[in-house]
């Protein structure tokens, strides 16, 4: 194969209480990414966006994953790869994921399909490290592997897709800016073990609920003591926005990865979109310009858009 066309969607990382461990592919935003063999050895990255991102391979999300699978396989080819990002950086919904997933994905497929899913990760978490500080994977697994992800360890890499819930999610990303690396820095180093029983009592009773479909354990579970009551100062209206969805009939939700954006679920697609509606006011009112998405739970992740 000389050319591929990935269609790469957003992702919500964490699902509130599930720090670094658990993942959610949605529709909608989502990255066109466009990729071809190069018989030289060269990588070569163009944007065709206005968020100018850097086109040097080692300073691009994208590019760092192509040299990383260049450099294992000893490659005397090389790669072009034009991005369409929709998924705007810095908007805690996956976007540095988005290019590096999309990396691995496309390089794959132009290679024959030779590396398994896990080895994607792999590949992948180098891009994600470029963009945070950090290799982590519960952004990059759900765009992989698709649905909902719990990544077990990031070293050895393992991964295990859970159920895809019939469920509607709603993000509303506010025109504000909070870097994934300065969501990082504020998080507190020592934990209370009163606390770390109480999140892991809620990251079981998640899990349980997304495989066992039941929405109830879901909504009561979708609490986090830990990280979200430092992060969520980050973000304008946070509380607000999250005690009205709950009040129009949301399962749950919070913070979208490090924020600024925030997701709830809701079993109905008219509940979904009453809390669109009341995020956009909300923010409209505050003067902040935001952008809402209403979407299921994507099951595949990437799609190969055939020409």
């Amino acid at each position: 194969m000389k050319k591929v066309k990935l269609k790469v969607p957003a992702t919500v990382a964490n699902l509130v209480c599930g720090f670094d461990i658990l993942g959610m592919a949605i529709y909608e935003p989502y990255d066109e990414m466009e990729f071809e063999v190069l018989e030289s050895p060269e990588i070569v990255i163009q944007h065709k966006d206005a968020f100018g991102l850097p086109e040097e391979p080692s300073q691009n999300v994208a590019g760092v994953v192509l040299l990383k699978i260049q450099e294992h396989l000893n490659l005397k080819t090389g790669f072009k790869v034009v991005i369409h990002k929709k998924i705007k950086p810095g908007s805690g919904l996956g976007s540095s994921a988005a290019s590096a997933a999309g990396a691995a994905l496309g390089a794959n497929e132009l290679l024959g399909n030779i590396f398994t899913k896990e080895e994607l990760v792999y590949f992948a978490m180098f891009g994600e490290e470029l963009a945070s500080g950090v290799k982590h994977a519960d952004n990059i697994a759900p765009c992989i592997f698709g649905g909902i992800t719990l990544v077990k360890s990031s070293n050895p890499i393992d991964i295990i897709p859970l159920n895809s819930p019939d469920l509607f999610v709603t993000a509303v990303h506010p025109q504000v800016e909070v870097k994934t690396s300065d969501a990082r820095q504020i998080l507190r180093k020592n934990i209370l073990l009163k606390d770390a029983i109480e999140q892991w009592g809620n990251i079981a009773g998640l899990v349980a609920g997304i495989q066992k479909n039941d929405f109830s354990l879901m909504g009561r579970s979708l609490n986090d003591v830990i990280v979200e009551p430092v992060r969520s100062i980050l973000i304008p209206n946070f509380n607000e926005i999250k005690e009205k969805s709950l009040d129009l009939g949301a399962l749950g939700g919070g913070i979208s990865g490090s924020g600024p954006s925030v997701f709830m679920l809701s079993e109905k697609e008219e509940t979904a979109r009453e809390i669109a509606t009341m995020m956009k006011s909300v923010y409209d009112e505050t003067g902040i310009e935001s952008f809402t998405y209403v979407s299921k739970i994507n099951p595949s992740g990437i799609k190969i858009i055939e020409d």
